[in-house]
């Protein structure tokens, strides 16, 4: 199977990830969640016309020189004003409503006041110091559309406009296994020819970041009987399987033999750099995507391919990470046929390199706070600017 180029297997899986289910939620459990409804305003916000400043409301026509007016009201937050009296000024509140026939409001510290009356020492324009109805959003207008992450300001908006709960998506099922025999949980002794399994804790996060349900089936030993074990379970429990290692070539590596048996593989080998090995296919109609053992690649390929897929079975309207530009401190003389994605850390515009590429060195990765992306038979020197991916557009 010929090495497929990475955008076409981003598009090919984001047209094939079909939409999960949604459920009502309460707005204070919402932040973080995939909004799958648009949410209409039901009213103005403001709902009427009210003051920005403590001072006074009035009208400009019946101010003079000199003339001190008459305070006829007093007027707070909450409180529904009397039309004002002609001639006269309303003692008024910062969110109180303006007062009928008044056209603007006089901050306190331009007035000078007695006991029942107040003289303006400045010239007021009209309108002035008044926030007028819908000045914030009109009634009828979409306040926060679907296929968006809610975040602190989305669910203010929205109870600004009186939405006590809303339709998001449901949370993810997520079966995460880990394959080899060579790997031990952090905590355990490790024997010879062992390593801990950083994989396992790196794409629960990662899952956990975005609002995914883990189901974690630990460990599977490498053989072709515990694989298929595991798969057919993850297949019933979860909506969305992913494993880690299995899916090289290897006479150890069962997890490719044992989708194609029990599903269908429709995916397998990216022209990417790291995480050739990436395999992508079903199980009993559930998403299976195998991502290599290796934990930069792991890393890399969830980030890219997995997370967006991910998104828009949630509903999310742009699943796909933001590009951003930046200048390169290094040079790459030598062109790559795989696109190569680098890790690198962006700081004020400029990216440096890490000086260790190694797709099993994830320390690269905990340093780095963004990846370069470096297309096939690409060359560039020091000072010229490139694509990269800030970790904080991949959920890490």
């Amino acid at each position: 199977m010929a090495l497929r180029p990475v955008a076409e297997v981003q598009a090919e899986l984001l047209a094939g990830a079909s939409l999960c289910g949604d459920e009502c939620c309460d707005l204070n459990a919402a932040f973080g969640r995939i909004l799958r409804e648009d949410i209409v305003a039901a009213t103005d916000v403001p709902p009427a016309a009210n003051s920005a400043m403590d001072g006074y409301a009035l009208r400009v026509a019946d101010l003079a020189e000199g003339r001190a007016l008459p305070i006829s009201q007093r007027i707070a937050a909450g409180h529904a004003p009397d039309a004002l009296l002609p001639g006269t000024a309303a003692r008024i509140f910062t969110g109180a409503v303006i007062p009928p026939g008044a056209d603007c409001v006089v901050a306190q510290e331009d007035c000078r006041q007695s006991d029942e009356s107040v003289e303006v020492a400045i010239t007021p324009a009209t309108g002035q110091h008044i926030r007028p109805r819908g000045q914030d959003i009109a009634r009828g207008a979409v306040v926060v559309a679907r296929g968006r992450k809610l975040g602190a300001a989305d669910l203010g908006l929205l109870a600004s406009v009186g939405v006590p709960a809303c339709r998001v998506a449901k949370r993810l099922k997520v079966a995460l296994m880990s394959t080899g025999d060579e790997l031990r949980e952090p905590g355990e002794a490790l024997g010879t020819a062992q390593i801990y399994n950083s994989n396992r804790p790196m794409l629960a996060a990662l899952i956990s970041a975005m609002g995914g349900e883990l189901i974690d089936l630990g460990i599977i030993p490498d053989t072709a009987e515990a694989t298929a074990e595991a798969l057919v379970q993850a297949a019933e429990l979860a909506d969305v399987v992913i494993s880690s290692g299995g899916v090289s070539v290897g006479e150890e590596d069962h997890v490719k033999a044992q989708i194609e048996r029990l599903g269908e593989l429709k995916v397998w080998k990216l022209a990417i750099k790291p995480g050739k090995p990436l395999a992508y296919g079903r199980i009993a109609g559930v998403p299976f995507f195998g991502l290599p053992g290796n934990p930069v690649s792991s890393f890399v390929t969830f980030c890219l391919l997995v997370r967006p897929y991910l998104l828009a079975m949630q509903g999310v309207s742009d699943p796909m990470p933001d590009v951003v530009q930046a200048k390169v401190d290094f040079e790459w003389p030598k062109p790559g046929s795989r696109q190569e994605y680098l890790r690198v850390r962006l700081k004020g515009g400029v990216l440096s390199l890490h000086p260790q590429q190694s797709s099993g060195a994830l320390s690269s990765v905990a340093w780095a706070n963004a990846l370069a992306i470096v297309p096939p038979g690409t060359t560039f020197e020091r000072g010229e600017v490139i694509d990269c991916l800030s970790f904080a557009e991949l959920g890490a």
